[in-house]
């Protein structure tokens, strides 16, 4: 079972938000895979975009945590990555360009990509992967 981190931090902020266009792109992948999640990589392969998957093609861990849901689709990250940014507020944008080679963004000429804000208001780094 996951860890639970939903919902709001200390400063009464979701931990992940989604903007117009990635709500756009997931609905349009949920037409094709209505039961999906997202984990955040840290992995060499893919950088560290955010992978969407069928929810039945991917076993959450034990130490995984959950930092919401954005348009009615679960949002996970590595324990040990939740560590390192829990400060952050992580919001899930799209970009045009290929998805990661497993993700279901793949394929469809624009991609998924996370974006960081501190939660003390301050902006952190554009996560991109080249």
């Amino acid at each position: 079972m996951p860890i639970e981190m939903t919902g709001t931090t200390e400063v009464n902020e979701p931990r992940v938000l989604a903007t117009d266009a990635a709500l756009d792109l997931i609905a349009e992948i949920r037409r094709a895979h209505p039961d999906i999640l997202f984990h955040q990589s840290g992995g060499c392969c893919d950088g560290s975009s955010p992978m969407c998957y069928p929810a039945d093609d991917y076993i959450v861990g034990d130490n995984d945590v959950k930092l919401g849901e954005i348009g009615g689709v679960p949002v996970y990250i590595s324990a040990s990555q939740f560590e390192v940014w829990k400060h952050t507020q992580l919001i899930i944008d799209v970009v045009p360009g290929r998805g990661g080679m497993f993700s279901l963004d793949n394929g469809r000429e624009k991609r998924f990509l996370t974006r960081s804000r501190l939660f003390d208001g301050g902006e952190g780094c554009v996560v991109v992967r080249e």
